[in-house]
């Protein structure tokens, strides 16, 4: 069925008829593969989004992509590292963890690791060499996927410069850090070329227990593209490697000895460490058929190699210590010794492939795409365990535990995605977009008894189809007003893990709101509630489920989601200086809407704050210089779903209020220095309980740049 529909489609795109000669309003360059464009586009929507322009990425100078997405109205983070190395990014009803139900794109190819059986995001891309960054929400995300509940992350990526060109900007800051991003590149005749490198490190901000070892990263990133435009048509190469070596730990601290010192880390942590690599060639052909008629191919394989060693008897050991266990805190503080403490080699290979065709055309008022996608992805897991003591304070290895069962898996996921839409102006003030897609999804796991895999433990299977309808608009009161509303049905695949029987995550998702703008000012204020089915957790170490599971899925059962997002912008003027400000704001409501097994109608969701707000102040004096004051803030979260029915501060994180400046000075068209500083005020909170104990975010830290331009 799934080759005959890929047939179908291509067959379609290539037969799609000459209609009146109205030109197409395409992009302005290929290889800069947006899904919104620009901050203009964004305000003007059939559904609320946003983008975060190439200027707020310049000045900002962002190396950790949650703190720009606290910025964004609808979107939740919960940080981890506080270096935004495994983000945890939710939007709206979609849930945080490790971004698993978030569709992230970087120029419009899927970067999960396993986008359909294994999307928990161990790998994210490297913000710091992004040019822009895009967040659709509403119906028309349906044109992506396959996460169609929340809302999509696009990340746009350095484009090749019109003319040869370059830069380089270098930053050194506090604990050791260097961040460099360095680019070339440039286009003459038909031809066009990037080359692109970041390079990070850093000595981290927490310190071991009786350990001399950092807890900082060391990032290399490579980029290449190579463009070809010819009569009409054009292709572009694009290539990918990064390496990562962090050591990063699953263990948190107990609440006693996070109110002494959040940035400490237990003697237990001092071996974990993980080691990564991402590569990813993609291919992108674009042919205008005629003047009104396009197609798109695009190509794409990513590989992502990862072991993250890491010890998991701490879990047991911080809640027991919390619970008053003496025995267990001493433990902890390596003042006990401790027997068979097991160290798992988080060994897997992620592999994900396909071919995406699109074909758009203009018929009278209407633009109208179909498209189609074949997609593979994989996921081998192949975990040794080490054993080790601890002895007056230091680890002694013990023994090797083989992998079997579920250490020794591997999970696959075939899928078919076909979408049609048609952006209609069905009258000057009225813009109608409509949207189906289908998803049709078969996944598998293998997981075997011996180490060798001459024998399996047991099997799974899955298989999942469903119409994903959608409708939206957008109408003008008049020059300065604009009313926008929608409604689509929602998705979430379930991943290599599902049995049989399981049935995807579906909701119904609507949205509606009104914008005003005139000159500078701008203000938007969108309602939403999306009610769920089968509301489905994705299980894992990092983010166990609420029945305790780390694995597979676990289904909470009917949910309703609903909140509000506004934003405002203005520029005003001082004297010389222009004071552009940006106020965003989100109530949300998450809560179980029917009594189950495990769960109370009312129960709160969890990583859901209630309240977040964000405002970004600028004083720039048209001369050069400019400075940034950006505050955010986010309400606690519950750790797992029905927290308001405790009265346990260790089912909640607490609520974070951070502030960050930034100057920056143009000393001549080619040089600029700017000085930074992160959490100004050193605000440190619980921004997290999960992996593993109460986790801080980033302290007060500064650094100093320079960027050069050629």
């Amino acid at each position: 069925m799934k080759k005959t529909l890929l047939t179908t489609a291509i067959l379609t795109s290539f037969t799609a008829p000459a209609f009146a000669e109205v030109a197409i309003d395409r992009t302005d360059d290929i290889e800069q593969i947006k899904i919104i464009g620009t901050k203009t586009d964004s305000r003007a929507t059939a559904g609320s989004s946003a983008v975060i322009d190439e200027e707020q990425m310049r000045i900002e100078v962002p190396t950790d992509i949650n703190q720009l997405m606290k910025t964004i109205p609808g979107v939740y983070v919960r940080e981890e590292d506080g270096q935004g190395l495994r983000p945890n990014i939710g939007i709206r009803a979609a849930t945080a963890g490790r971004v698993s139900k978030v569709t992230i794109l970087e120029d419009g190819v899927m970067m999960a690791p396993a986008p359909y059986s294994n999307p928990a995001a161990y790998y994210f891309p490297t913000t710091f060499r992004m040019s822009s960054i895009e967040v659709l929400k509403g119906a028309p995300l349906l044109r992506y996927g396959p996460q169609t509940t929340g809302g999509v992350l696009n990340l746009v990526t350095t484009p090749i410069p019109e003319q040869f060109g370059g830069q380089v900007l270098t930053e050194f800051g506090e604990n050791s850090s260097r961040d460099i991003h360095a680019h070339v590149g440039g286009t003459e005749g038909q031809w066009g070329f990037l080359l692109e490198t970041v390079q990070r490190s850093s000595n981290g901000f927490k310190n071991i227990d009786r350990s001399g070892r950092d807890t900082g990263f060391d990032i290399e990133d490579y980029v290449g593209k190579l463009k070809w435009t010819g009569d009409r048509q054009s292709l572009l190469a694009k290539f990918q490697y990064s390496e990562e070596t962090s050591n990063e730990t699953y263990a948190g601290l107990t609440d006693t000895d996070f109110a002494e010192d959040p940035n400490r880390r237990y003697g237990l942590s001092e071996i974990d460490q993980m080691n990564n690599h991402h590569d990813a060639i993609s291919l992108n052909y674009n042919l205008e058929l005629t003047d009104t008629v396009e197609l798109n191919v695009l190509t794409y394989k990513n590989h992502f190699k990862r072991n993250w060693f890491k010890a998991g008897v701490v879990n047991g050991l911080v809640d027991l210590a919390n619970a008053g266990d003496t025995d267990a805190l001493a433990v902890l503080h390596g003042e006990q010794d401790y027997q068979d403490i097991t160290w798992t080699n988080g060994n897997r290979g992620y592999d994900s492939y396909g071919v995406e065709i699109n074909t758009g055309f203009e018929l009278a008022s209407h633009f109208l795409e179909i498209g189609v996608r074949d997609h593979t992805d994989e996921m081998d897991r192949y975990q040794l365990k080490e054993v080790f003591d601890q002895i007056n304070g230091s680890l002694v290895f013990d023994s090797f535990i083989q992998p079997t069962g579920g250490d020794n898996r591997i999970e696959k996921a075939e899928a078919v995605s076909f979408w049609v839409t048609d952006q209609w102006q069905m009258t000057d003030d009225l813009m109608v977009n409509l949207a189906l897609r289908h998803e049709d999804v078969e996944s598998s796991r293998l997981q075997f008894a011996v180490p060798d895999r001459s024998e399996l433990d047991s099997t799974r299977s899955n298989d999942s189809s469903e119409w994903l309808p959608g409708a939206s608009f957008t109408y003008d009161v008049n020059d300065n007003w604009q009313v926008l509303a929608g409604v689509h049905k929602g998705f979430s695949p379930l991943g290599g893990g599902a049995t049989e029987n399981q049935e995807p995550e579906t909701s119904t998702n609507y949205e509606a709101g009104i914008r005003y703008n005139q000159g500078t000012l701008f203000v938007e204020a969108v309602g939403f509630y999306s009610d769920f089915n089968d509301t489905t957790q994705q299980c894992s170490i990092a983010n166990p489920c609420d029945n305790g599971a780390e694995s597979g899925n676990y289904v909470l059962g009917e949910s309703v989601v609903r909140g509000l997002e506004f934003q405002a912008s203005n520029t005003f003027e001082a004297g010389s200086f222009l004071v552009p400000v940006d106020v965003t704001y989100t109530y949300t409501k998450g809560e179980i809407s029917e009594d189950n097994l495990d769960n109370l109608d009312g129960d709160e969701l969890a990583d859901i704050p209630q309240n977040t707000f964000s405002m970004r102040v600028a004083l720039d004096n048209q001369n050069g210089w400019i400075n940034y004051l950006v505050a955010k803030y986010a309400d606690e979260m519950c750790v797992s779903t029905g927290c308001n029915r405790t009265n346990s501060q260790f089912d909640r994180t607490e609520s974070v209020f951070v502030t960050d400046f930034v100057s920056r000075y143009e000393m001549n068209n080619n040089m600029a220095v700017y000085f930074k500083v992160e959490n100004l005020f050193d605000q440190q909170k619980i921004v997290a309980r999960s992996p593993h104990g109460a986790r801080p975010n980033k302290p007060q830290t500064a650094s100093f740049g320079v960027e050069y331009t050629f």
